[in-house]
């Protein structure tokens, strides 16, 4: 009778037994993840840019909106107006019924109320805005650098275009 150990019986089993490798996928190899990589990088660069340049006008963000508890009828809005740099906002008007305190929080806004002079104002200065003023020129005035403006409106609480576009 012929035996065997359990040490050689599974020594002699596992030289036979040759393994073929299964690729999931293929390798890329570190040259062209790089190469991916920043292909990847230029395509979302060029994307924000282009999103930030087709961009008609100013970013707009409501900031708050609090109804006047003492003024019936009445809601007081903060408007953050972003400007790219040269973005401009086509001419418009702002409801009858709203007042308007606008304060330059960063850069150089030029602005004509009512067919008047271009009037640049700064970071740091303010201008109001009487109930039906129109304006013919909404822009910042530097091409390289942002700006950005506070509009505060005190409007009717039901109003909610806060802009309405015009043909000059």
């Amino acid at each position: 009778m012929f035996t065997m150990s359990k040490k050689e019986c599974f020594s002699d089993a596992r030289k036979d037994i040759t393994m073929k490798r299964i690729r999931v996928s293929r390798p890329v190899g570190r040259p062209r993840f790089i190469c991916a990589l920043s292909f990847c990088a230029l395509i979302a660069a060029v994307g924000v840019n282009t999103g930030i340049a087709g961009d008609e006008g100013p970013k707009v963000t409501v900031v708050f909106d609090h109804v006047l508890p003492n003024v019936p009828g009445k809601s007081m809005k903060g408007i953050l107006v972003e400007y790219g740099p040269g973005v401009k906002s086509s001419a418009h008007t702002h409801p009858k019924s709203a007042f308007i305190y606008a304060t330059v929080l960063e850069g150089a806004i030029r602005t004509s109320v009512n067919d008047g002079p271009a009037v640049i104002y700064r970071a740091g200065q303010n201008f109001p805005e009487m109930p039906g003023d129109r304006h013919s020129l909404d822009e910042n005035a530097s091409t390289t650098e942002p700006a950005k403006l506070l509009a505060v409106f005190v409007v009717d609480t039901n109003e909610k275009e806060l802009l309405t576009p015009y043909k000059k």
